[in-house]
């Protein structure tokens, strides 16, 4: 920890080193006064920017409170010797956006019609039952860490974000988890 304090002091000025100081007391303290001190100076630049890269203010607002509360429960995976704070924040607050963008753009359900339906034929019900089967065997096949996220993506109905939130894990091996999950799934069901 100490050579990475060093390397970091190096490269980085006195106002950069006052943030990195406010995120360490985050997440070692839980130190209200330091998330206090850094939601004033970066929560506004957040929703500016996001204002800016085209979002409506509401979305800007719920974006970057969004942002400032995973700043504080995200504190212990900043790592000042890969970016600054401020470009950590910058980079969950674009990615934020995209989330948040994805979620909007979901189509809705289309009204469910009521009456009888017609009788499914009996050959698709077979078709369906194996696929289901076929399905479910190679799920059970998949590593524990990929299965897990195809779960909470797919039966979880959860962003990628939101599982990252959820298992502290980071977005990208979120995602290429998921990608090689799926990859897997592919091959067992040609």
């Amino acid at each position: 920890m100490k050579a990475r304090q060093e390397q970091v002091s190096v490269n980085t000025s006195p106002a950069r080193l006052l943030w990195v100081e406010h995120v360490n007391r985050i997440r070692d303290h839980k130190d209200t006064q330091a998330f206090a001190e850094l939601f004033d100076h970066f929560a506004p630049r957040v929703k500016g920017f996001l204002i800016k890269s085209g979002a409506d203010p509401s979305l800007a607002e719920e974006c970057s409170q969004d942002v400032m509360a995973a700043l504080w429960h995200k504190a212990h995976q900043f790592d000042p010797t890969r970016a600054s704070v401020a470009t950590w924040i910058f980079t969950i607050a674009r990615n934020r956006k995209i989330d948040l963008l994805r979620r909007q753009r979901r189509p809705e359900p289309e009204d469910l019609t009521w009456g009888p339906e017609e009788e499914p034929d009996q050959t698709d019900v077979l078709t369906l039952q194996q696929e289901t089967e076929i399905l479910g065997a190679a799920l059970a096949k998949l590593p524990p860490a990929q299965r897990e996220l195809i779960e909470k993506a797919y039966f979880g109905d959860l962003t990628h974000s939101e599982i990252a939130a959820e298992t502290g894990l980071p977005l990208g091996t979120i995602k290429s988890r998921i990608r090689l999950a799926l990859e897997r799934l592919r091959h067992a069901m040609k």
